[in-house]
């Protein structure tokens, strides 16, 4: 089993930057993809961001491309997401995911394809 926990969410203004953090712990299980999702009240999980556990792709959802970089430190089992210029439109609950399957571009932000999640951390942006 692999357990992840976000952290690093808070409350911003508008043009702020926050670095959230996911750590990875328990049974090493191979994983393929990471990613980081978002959810905002009343709307569907968004994917946001993925890299791939072998460094060679990273993907970004249109909306924050520019704005959040997504990277990793294996040595550290950690991921990272960099939110810079933050909108109102960010403010969501953002949850770490983890998959062991090798995944098609049209899956990498499909939830259902993740089989590892956190709890998210809650990022609000205030205009």
């Amino acid at each position: 089993q692999v357990q992840l926990a976000e952290s690093g969410g808070g409350s911003v203004q508008t043009g702020g930057s926050l670095r959230l953090s996911c750590a990875r712990s328990g049974t090493y299980v191979r994983t393929t993809h990471l990613a980081w999702f978002r959810q905002a009240p009343n709307k569907e999980r968004e994917g946001v961001a993925m890299i791939t556990t072998d460094y060679t792709k990273t993907y970004y959802v249109d909306s924050v491309k520019g704005r959040f970089t997504i990277s990793q430190d294996a040595a550290k089992n950690m991921v990272y997401l960099q939110m810079d210029d933050l909108k109102p439109e960010d403010t969501a609950m953002y949850f770490c995911a983890a998959s062991v399957t090798l995944l098609a571009r049209t899956s990498f932000f499909t939830p259902a394809k993740y089989e590892f999640w956190g709890q998210g951390t809650q990022v609000t942006v205030s205009s």
